[in-house]
């Protein structure tokens, strides 16, 4: 598989995304007390390390590293896209 194709198979992951949409909706509610980008930054990075290394072993003939920094990209534009969509609707909702 291609790095490009890693990326690809990772946005169709519906247990990476439930996790990810998890993750906005804690920093959501603990934002006062924790800040946005510090747990947002952490939340990718646990993700992006502990699917592939529970997961993926099994699944997968790529390295490691290599699922782990394309779990990295994709984590991050899934994120954006959640919070991109969620300032979204808070606009429509005149919030």
């Amino acid at each position: 598989m291609t790095f490009g194709q890693i990326i690809v198979s990772q946005f169709q992951d519906p247990f990476r995304i439930v996790l990810l949409g998890g993750l906005v909706y804690t920093m959501l509610r603990t934002r006062h007390q924790t800040g946005v980008l510090l747990p947002l930054a952490l939340g990718v990075v646990f993700v992006a390390v502990i699917i592939p290394s529970t997961l993926g072993a099994a699944q997968s003939q790529e390295p490691l590293l290599r699922q782990i920094l394309a779990g990295l990209v994709s984590n991050s534009v899934i994120t954006g896209v959640i919070l991109g969509l969620l300032e979204i609707f808070r606009r429509l909702r005149g919030g």
